[in-house]
């Protein structure tokens, strides 16, 4: 691998692609890759006459847009460190961010400038708007002045393709600091060094067919690697064009979207295709009528024939695939899809592994499985039995984290004394290294009989069941009781009244126990008032609520 770089893999794919489309914001402006070019020369000026030196470093803020990216781009081309800091976080924690990262520029969208404190760091010099890099504020006002000056030198002076090529990095120099919100708490900042960026994407040019012209849309935060690598970095490797989704995406945000960009490639979160499916299929199917019609062979081949084109057209009818990751997907949703043979595969990473551990091609994948370890890496279960019995994932090779920013306890805690990350997942393996995943560690919850027990699965019983947006199973008094955030919109739709939901949820329990083994039965339901917290990624904070 080591015949590649990111420096070239980049400077190639701009050079090859020079006149072609490289972004687009939805329902906004185009770009093609001079014109990105020009923008990342531009601050690339800026930064030498701001002073600022190789392996320094830039936070960007903001969701996904062409100017994003440009920004991530042109830290990644001049030996700069880039910090993305994801748009929900609070004014404390984007603050606790740049001053812990000792970032020296704030590039990040004017929404959210407030609420950025330029005297949170000593070492912060100025805070950047994004939409047009424009100075918002700094400490010292001759930054002004060389921010005029870096862009107004290539609005005079045409860029020629030879004089733009990115900076070589060594493979264990850290290119990303990666701070993420996870589900039990605020976690650390990773730091992701060249060799597992061009890893990952090495791995993703091998065993994604995309090709320079495709198109891509980007919807999942780019400021979490998963979105960051499948649907920017990777995609900018082969020349394709990227469509940015900014606001926040809805399920129906999205499918317009896809419908009219027809991207080749689809990455998502099980969230989205859960939430298309049970507005757009589930209806249909539990008709009285269809659920009979479903059991003639003959007859159902047609219906779920029909069923699989409605699905691939709502999609943008030309993709390759649909690779869900980032948290578990349903086991009806998942069996239901392989019924109708939909094209879509689940792959299972972690932002310290930049984030891929393991994948499979749809058509090849192991029903239940989140794909095969890739071919840069190892694993082990930490289990007398890594077959049968369920022990800790842990993994180690090209695409590992270099450990957490300045934070050397943390990093020995998650790393073994021979080098294997833990990851904090359960699962098991086969023979053909397929992962299978039953929960995290810090979730799982003891049985009355010492079994273990994976709130994911009941969770995933219960959300489908009628009327349950979303859930969470918790332990009481050694008993489990499911939080329940009802789905008013379906309620709303079907002219339901609150005063039902008792009625409705006690036989939403009835059902789901009895798919359940005795030991993981739910002994009631409390609703509640309004969605559950959520991280970026929209897993349930669920540390809040246990």
């Amino acid at each position: 691998m080591r015949d590649q770089t990111l420096a070239k893999l980049f400077t190639t794919a701009f050079h090859e692609n020079w006149e072609e489309l490289a972004f687009s914001d939805f329902e906004g402006g185009d770009f093609i890759y001079k014109d990105i070019a020009g923008t990342i020369k531009s601050l690339h000026l800026f930064y030498q006459l701001a002073g600022l030196q190789r392996g320094d470093k830039i936070a960007v803020l903001g969701r996904n847009s062409s100017q994003w990216a440009a920004t991530f781009l042109s830290a990644l081309s001049a030996g700069l460190v880039i910090v993305p800091i994801l748009p929900d976080f609070n004014k404390s924690d984007t603050n606790h961010i740049i001053n812990h990262s000792e970032s020296k520029l704030v590039i990040g969208a004017s929404a959210l400038l407030e609420k950025v404190d330029l005297e949170v760091s000593e070492k912060l010099q100025a805070v950047i708007k994004l939409e047009d890099f424009s100075l918002y504020a700094a400490k010292n006002e001759n930054i002004q002045y060389k921010l005029n000056d870096g862009f107004q030198y290539y609005k005079e002076n045409r860029l020629s393709k030879a004089a733009f090529v990115f900076e070589e990095w060594e493979p264990e120099e850290m290119c990303i600091i990666s701070y993420t919100s996870g589900t039990s708490g605020f976690t650390k900042g990773v730091m992701i060094p060249e060799r597992s960026l061009l890893s990952n994407i090495i791995f993703a040019q091998e065993h994604m067919p995309l090709k320079a012209g495709n198109k891509i849309v980007s919807f999942l935060p780019m400021a979490h690697v998963y979105g960051l690598l499948f649907e920017f970095l990777f995609p900018v490797s082969k020349g394709c064009h990227i469509t940015f989704l900014s606001k926040m995406p809805s399920p129906a945000v999205i499918t317009k979207a896809f419908g009219e960009i027809k991207p080749h490639l689809i990455l998502s979160v099980p969230l989205v295709i859960e939430k298309i499916y049970k507005k757009r299929i589930l209806p249909a199917i539990e008709k009285t009528s269809v659920k009979f019609l479903l059991k003639l062979p003959i007859i159902s081949n047609i219906i779920l024939k029909k069923i699989r084109t409605k699905m691939i057209e709502t999609f943008g009818g030309r993709f390759y695939e649909i690779v869900i990751g980032g948290a578990p997907l349903s086991a009806d949703v998942e069996a239901f899809f392989k019924r109708i043979n939909f094209p879509f595969t689940i792959g299972y990473g972690m932002t310290e592994c930049g984030p891929l551990i393991s994948y499979e091609a749809w058509d090849k994948t192991m029903p239940s499985s989140a794909g095969t370890l890739v071919d840069r890496m190892e694993v082990r279960i930490d289990s007398k039995d890594p077959y049968n019995v369920v022990g800790e994932i842990q993994v180690k090779g090209e695409n590992v984290m270099l450990g957490y920013y300045k934070n050397e306890k943390e990093t020995k805690a998650v790393l073994t004394e021979d080098g294997w990350l833990k990851t904090g997942d359960l699962g098991v393996i086969d023979q053909n290294n397929f992962i299978y995943i039953r929960g995290r560690s810090k979730n799982m919850l003891l049985g009355p009989s010492g079994q273990n027990i994976y709130p994911e699965e009941i969770e995933a019983k219960l959300c489908n069941q009628s009327y349950i947006a979303e859930c969470v199973v918790v332990e009481r008094d050694h008993k489990l009781v499911a939080l329940v955030y009802p789905d008013f919109e379906s309620m709303k739709t079907d002219n339901i009244d609150e005063k039902e939901l008792p009625a409705i949820m006690a036989e939403n329990q009835k059902k789901a126990n009895a798919e359940l083994p005795r030991y993981e039965h739910v002994s009631r339901i409390e609703l509640v008032d309004e969605e559950f917290e959520k991280t970026p990624k929209r897993n349930i904070k669920r540390y809040k609520y246990v």
